[in-house]
Order: C-alpha cells, then sequence, then structure tokens
C-alpha cells in the first residue's frame, strides 16, 4: 500500500510532494487578512522624485517604463505613443542619466515600425556583455487577439555610433513581462505570454539568442472556465532552496494574485492558487535585494486602484511582513501604474508611469526600506 501510495504521488506531479506555501502576506496586527489593512495609517516611504519624460501634446502615451544601470550610467526605456496604449505607429524611447535623477532628452531606440504595427518595450538585458533592449513587435492594435504576429525582438547597443541596431528574433508568439534573470541552473529564466494570454516560462538563451525551451504553466481559457482565475503579466524569482516562485496579476476580477511554485527548476509548476495579496489589477514588480531581503512594489490598495504605489518586504520571499506607501508627489488625483525596480549604490529606483503619458522615477534609500522592516 506505501509503494502505491509513493506512485500515486510521483505521477500526480511536484504540486502534491511539497508542503502548501506560506500565506504571501501577513502585515502586523492583520492576521492574514488584507480587508483588515489600515493603507491610510501606512508607513511612508520617503525619497527623491524626479521626471524622465514629460507629457507631450503630440506623442501623448507613455507606459512600460524599464530601468537598468550599465557601463556608468542609468538608461530607462519605454512606450511611446500617439494617443493611447498599444496603437500602430507605437515606438520605443529611451534615456539616460547620470545619477537616476537628472535625465537627457529622449531619443528613439526603434524607430517607427513597419506601416500597420506597433512596438512595446520590454526591458534591458546584459547578456555576454552585450546591451540589448527587448522589443515586443505586433500587428494591428494591441499585442493580444487573433493573426497578431506576436514577436520578442532584441535590439543591441552599439556604443562606437552611440545607437541601437536590430539584433534579432528571441522568440516567436510571445511578449514577455521583464528581462531575463539568471537561475541556479546557469539557464536564463523569463516569463512568457502568448498572443491569447497563455503563460509559459521560457529557460535557455545561453547557447543562442532564439535558444529557448518553453514550459507550459497557465491556460489561460481552462483556467477561467475552471476557476475564473485569468492571468497576466506574470513575475518569478528563485528561492534559496531552488524552488521558483511565479506570481501572477489576475484580470478574472479577484483583485488578488494568484502564486505558483516549482520544485524541478521549473520544468512543471502547482496549479495557481488565489492568495491573500491584494492587487489593484496591475503589473507588480518583485526585486531581491543585496540586502539579502525582497520587495515587491504594486499598487496593493484595491479601494484607490492605481493612484497609491506600495513596497512591501519579505524576509524569506515567501510572505511579505511590512508594507509601505512610497511618498510620491500628487497633487491631483493620477494614476501611478507599471513599476520597474532596480537597486545601485545603496537606493532602489522605481520608474513609473502617471496617467499612461508621463515617465517618472522615485529614488528611495535602502535604509528607508530597512526602517519600515523594524516598525
Amino acid at each position: 500500500m506505501k509503494r502505491l501510495f509513493f506512485l500515486l504521488v510521483l505521477a500526480c506531479g511536484h504540486a502534491f510532494a511539497a508542503e502548501a506555501p506560506a500565506p504571501m502576506l501577513n502585515l502586523p496586527a492583520t492576521d492574514g487578512d488584507p480587508a483588515k489593512i489600515d493603507f491610510a495609517t501606512l508607513p511612508v516611504l520617503h525619497g527623491t522624485h524626479a521626471v524622465i519624460c514629460p507629457f507631450s501634446e503630440q506623442w501623448k502615451f507613455q507606459l512600460h517604463d524599464y530601468l537598468l544601470h550599465h557601463d556608468g550610467q542609468y538608461w530607462c526605456m519605454w512606450s511611446h505613443g500617439p494617443e493611447v496604449e498599444d496603437l500602430p505607429t507605437q515606438d520605443i524611447s529611451y534615456a539616460t542619466s547620470e545619477d537616476g535623477l537628472k535625465w537627457s532628452e529622449p531619443k528613439a531606440l526603434t524607430g517607427p515600425p513597419a506601416e500597420g504595427r506597433a512596438y512595446i518595450a520590454r526591458g534591458f538585458w546584459v547578456r555576454d556583455g552585450e546591451l540589448l533592449a527587448l522589443v515586443a513587435s505586433y500587428k494591428g492594435r494591441g499585442a493580444f487577439g487573433a493573426d497578431k504576429d506576436l514577436k520578442l525582438l532584441a535590439y543591441q547597443w552599439d556604443k562606437a555610433s552611440a545607437a541601437w541596431q536590430l539584433k534579432g528574433q528571441v522568440y516567436d508568439n510571445a511578449i514577455n513581462n521583464f528581462p531575463p534573470q539568471r537561475i541556479s541552473s546557469g539557464e536564463w529564466m523569463m516569463t512568457r505570454r502568448d498572443a491569447r494570454f497563455n503563460v509559459s516560462m521560457l529557460f535557455g538563451g545561453v547557447k543562442a539568442l532564439d535558444d529557448w525551451q518553453a514550459i507550459p504553466v497557465v491556460d489561460r481559457t481552462a483556467s477561467a472556465r475552471a476557476t475564473g482565475f485569468s492571468p497576466d503579466e506574470p513575475v518569478c524569482w528563485q528561492q534559496p532552496d531552488k524552488s521558483i516562485v511565479g506570481v501572477f496579476r489576475d484580470n478574472g476580477g479577484s483583485s488578488r494574485l494568484f502564486r505558483s511554485v516549482s520544485t524541478d527548476l521549473g520544468r512543471t509548476w502547482s496549479t495557481p492558487e488565489k492568495t491573500n495579496y491584494p492587487n489593484a489589477t496591475s503589473k507588480l514588480c518583485p526585486l531581491h535585494t543585496s540586502r539579502g531581503y525582497h520587495v515587491l512594489v504594486s499598487n496593493a490598495n484595491v479601494t484607490l486602484g492605481r493612484r497609491e504605489l506600495h513596497l512591501a518586504v519579505s524576509e524569506d520571499g515567501w510572505t511579505f511582513t511590512h508594507m509601505g506607501r512610497l511618498d510620491i508627489p500628487s497633487p491631483r488625483p493620477a494614476t501611478l501604474q507599471y513599476p520597474h525596480v532596480i537597486e545601485h549604490d545603496g537606493n532602489l529606483f522605481i520608474a513609473f508611469s502617471r496617467n499612461k503619458n508621463i515617465s517618472e522615477v522615485f529614488k528611495l534609500s535602502l535604509d528607508e526600506v530597512d526602517r519600515l522592516r523594524t516598525r
């Protein structure tokens, strides 16, 4: 009987072999209940705010900001469009900075797309010492749907000419969420959605730019029918025990994050489960800091939607135990969304979009985050 049970567990996959992960959120005095979070009294995290690219009447749309510190300077790229998001003619702009606060005039990264097409910024990737900018390319309005000819491309920075050049295709029918990250196997790992919102993880990128293995994680149609969960904008990180955590925005109306876990270097994944972490149906960004703890930047106040950005801290990468509101100046109601966070020289730099038409950055000292951890 014991042998039969063991074989049954083995056949059912790794999700049954491991204990259920800890709750994703457990703030002081809440007992893990997100309804008990008093967002009005959360600690306020003070820092320095700056504008990367101001609003323009001629070219209004700005979203999908990504940061990097490389070769002695900061880089930022974003999607730049004429009116609203993801229309044909949308291209990619970039700017640079010596200190992360004073930015150069925006320049074209991709140039205009082919007629009837658009680009979406997908982040910087330093591969074998080469600076790459990842860009999704597609037909028509929006990257998702039928006949989108969706492709993930890489542009290479040529320092001699101070210009970006198309290097090649990374993957077909793919849009990533954040650039690849190295895992313990030596592979690069990157989340992928196809044009139908199905989620998979890509592993590889070592032998060649376009050498990847896609591992399915969530079939969007099947998931929506079974549980109502509609995955979008996944993020992932590896734990010290080599397990990998995947976290998903839910477009199905739950106002919660979903989480999936792999214990075999991403080759199989547990069924995503709804967590107790609130999310105002928007993109989030995690980071494992040099001080050992994890941070997660997101729109956590569901009642206010995207009008506030919050930073939460986890000591173990499973449960976030402290949360604060970023003290971003907002003289009138505005949406603050799609954060990307990097660390450099003892500070976090968090890029985001205001009202989807201004690119901004918030510099936050890690010492300020450490004070949050002790409250």
